[in-house]
């Protein structure tokens, strides 16, 4: 079963935590033991999986990732002016596959999974497909 969500972002850069939305449709689609793929169909967002206990462990991957890779670059070649948002969606990857069991994500005590948005506000899709 595939099911769409469809966010509305309110910054440049932010991770929202889409865990209980993903666990609904898991719900909702009656898998007991299976495979959840998640899949962000856009090229300046990203989703992830990562601590969910402490908003400052995403406070801390939403700096070093602009640290590492700035906004304002002058050596960044794409015209839109939205090259390190490209880069972030890349480092972190545009899908995550989760195991369900007993019809619930399996995941860590602490894991969360977020949906990073690089290149915000926008409104923004997530795919996923449980099997």
């Amino acid at each position: 079963m595939i099911f769409e969500i469809e966010l509305n972002t309110k910054r440049n850069t932010e991770f929202i935590d889409i865990t209980s939305i993903i666990q609904e449709k898991v719900a909702r689609s009656k898998v007991s033991d299976g495979i959840c793929h998640v899949f962000v169909p856009h090229t300046t967002a990203a989703v992830t999986i990562n601590e969910n206990a402490d908003p400052d462990v995403v406070k801390d991957i939403i700096g070093t990732l602009d640290k590492i890779v700035p906004h304002s670059n002058t050596d960044y070649r794409h015209s839109e002016g939205n090259s390190a948002a490209h880069i972030k969606s890349s480092m972190l990857g545009s899908s995550v596959t989760l195991i369900i069991e007993k019809g619930r994500l399996k995941l860590g005590t602490w894991q969360g999974i977020y949906f990073c948005e690089f290149d915000g506000p926008r409104r923004r899709k997530i795919w996923i497909k449980t099997q």
